[in-house]
């Protein structure tokens, strides 16, 4: 099942959810972005990946939430991870030293 709210496809995987992200994540969407995972984990929803292959900009307020809901996705014992990093979010997040942590690696 997909729902597509301003620039984010949700697709439902088992006991989670792949949020499929484009354009900008900054500070006028960041809040929705976190409201969206948020929602996700009272559903009783335990892995988040976040696919960001589209995203050509991640501000200081994207990393917020997507660190806020990553540790607490750790809490209840599952994961968030982004995969298919757009070169651009592969730049900040290596500059911030997020990568290693937040990067699903390709194996």
């Amino acid at each position: 099942m997909k729902n597509v709210t301003s620039g984010i496809t949700e697709e439902e995987i088992p006991e989670g959810v792949r949020l499929i992200l484009r354009g900008r994540v900054n500070s006028e969407n960041a809040d929705n972005l976190h409201e969206i995972m948020q929602k996700a984990l009272e559903n009783g929803r335990k892995y988040i990946i976040l696919n960001m292959m589209r995203v050509n900009f991640l501000s200081s307020s994207g990393i917020r939430v997507i660190l806020k809901t990553y540790q607490d996705v750790k809490k209840i014992g599952g994961s968030l991870v982004i995969e298919l990093p757009s070169e651009n979010v592969k730049n900040v997040l290596g500059m911030t030293a997020l990568d290693d942590m937040l990067i699903k690696n390709e194996s």
